[in-house]
């Protein structure tokens, strides 16, 4: 009787076990039509006139020419501790031979100017170069030279010499919405012009780097090292973005990477062209940033935005009617919720340029418009620092926190302790620095130095004796 019964309900557990992988079969066949639904509906664009676009070779026949690949070759000095000059007086080494060597990086461009030859590119694709050639889809190969470059949103503008050069359109990337469909054009890993397609994930990025101005395009379109300035397209064949960095454990794509706006860096190109340099618009003022924990330790009713903590005598703030403690929550309808953000939207626009600043005071919210002022850059030899940064030069800026090294004479004290053209000074001594005064203070109090320093993502340390 128990055997019988154990069969009988054994019976009845396999029919219920059927049943139900029976149902799961139907529900997992029923997820799968509407996910090819759906996916067919989402991976295939329109056009203008709403016909599907089974293919885009015609677009990228039309805008792959105007994307080049470079590369750049750069003088490395191989050091040694041998190499310090302290070292050899103390123990008396003699000098050894000249260690330096050859490296060469590729990356990519996009070429805007057919007829004036200009080039938009990463400023990390191009700094510290000795050499820089590119390669046109046709395998002709040109010399560039850097007509200006911008370390604060990474743009950097070439030129080369040549006839017959096929550009790109310009587009309007603050009409990119999430969701359009776009394609990257790029040289992954000096492969040589490749084409990935995707989607733009998002809008509006920061945070991604620790210095600069950030107003980043994201998208799911593959991006790997060598895709840095190439170009990011809409289905209209517009150029809407620069691609300039990816998110990855690995090094490589894992669909999450970053572009300029084409308005950043046009208006970065223009710049450079016209007055050789970028002026940036300052509104003048020191910030905070609001949030929920600070709002109630200062007895605000905003949660969020930047306070202002203090105002330049002669500031465009201080000429728009802006006072200590008014809380920024937008300039131009752009939300500000941190100082962060209401750097980028100032540091992202022109002197000169006026703006509509939305503020809370006193739990009113009011109105007012800024004409922006311009960034002045200060800038700094070595030999007045310090005795180890000769040979280097510096500069610092109102609203970028850290201290830049500008250039780096050969074989000079401050190139052989290991500084490099290009490298962010951040810290010095654990104590942070925002500019030039900061580190001059710090150094004249110490006789040994060290330097935390950003270089290409890294944070190193160098000593400075």
């Amino acid at each position: 009787m128990y055997i019988i019964r154990q069969r009988q309900v054994g019976v009845k557990k396999n029919l219920e076990e059927k049943q139900v992988i029976k149902n799961l079969k139907r529900m997992v066949l029923a997820i799968a039509i509407i996910s090819l639904i759906s996916y067919s509906q989402a991976a295939i664009p329109k056009n203008d006139e709403g016909a599907l676009i089974t293919s885009l070779a015609p677009l990228v026949k039309t805008v792959a020419p105007a994307v080049v690949n470079i590369r750049v070759s750069q003088t490395v000095k191989s050091r040694s501790p041998y190499d310090d000059e302290m070292f050899r007086r103390f123990f008396g080494a003699p000098n050894t031979p000249d260690n330096s060597r050859e490296v060469q990086s590729a990356g990519s461009g996009v070429i805007v100017d057919a007829e004036n030859g200009y080039i938009i590119t990463n400023h990390h694709v191009v700094t510290g170069a000795d050499k820089i050639q590119i390669s046109l889809i046709d395998e002709n190969t040109l010399d560039a030279e850097i007509i200006g470059s911008d370390p604060a949103t990474d743009i950097a503008v070439l030129k080369v010499e040549a006839e017959n050069l096929t550009d790109i359109e310009i587009g309007d990337s603050d009409q990119v919405e999430v969701g359009d469909f776009v394609i990257a054009i790029g040289n992954p890993f000096g492969l040589g012009n490749t084409v990935t397609s995707g989607i733009v994930s998002a809008l509006g990025r920061t945070g991604i780097s620790s210095s600069g101005y950030e107003d980043f395009i994201q998208t799911d379109a593959s991006i790997n090292p060598g895709n840095s300035g190439g170009a990011l397209v809409n289905m209209q064949g517009e150029l809407v973005g620069i691609n300039s960095a990816i998110i990855s454990r690995s090094g490589g794509n894992v669909g999450i990477g970053f572009a300029v706006p084409s308005e950043i860096a046009q208006s970065i190109m223009n710049q450079l062209l016209d007055f050789g340099e970028v002026r940036r618009g300052l509104l003048g003022v020191s910030i905070h940033t609001i949030d929920e924990e600070n709002a109630e330790i200062l007895g605000v009713e905003s949660k969020s935005g930047a306070m202002i903590t203090a105002i330049e005598p002669g500031s465009a703030a201080e000429e728009a009617g802006l006072r200590v403690e008014d809380i920024i929550i937008s300039v131009n309808d752009e939300k500000i919720s941190s100082a962060r953000d209401l750097q980028n939207a100032i540091g992202l626009k022109g002197s000169g340029e006026r703006v509509t600043i939305e503020f809370i005071r006193q739990s009113s919210k009011l109105e007012t418009n800024a004409v922006l002022g311009q960034q002045k850059i200060a800038r700094q030899i070595g030999s007045d620092i310090h005795p180890g940064l000769v040979g280097a030069q510096f500069s610092s800026s109102a609203n970028k926190a850290g201290v830049e090294v500008t250039d780096v004479e050969s074989g000079s004290p401050a190139d052989q302790r290991g500084l490099e053209k290009g490298d962010l000074i951040v810290a010095v001594n654990r104590m942070r620095v925002e500019n030039i005064q900061q580190l001059e203070s710090i150094a004249q109090k110490n006789d040994i130095l060290y330097l935390m320093f950003e270089r290409e993502n890294r944070t190193l340390i160098l000593r400075i004796q």
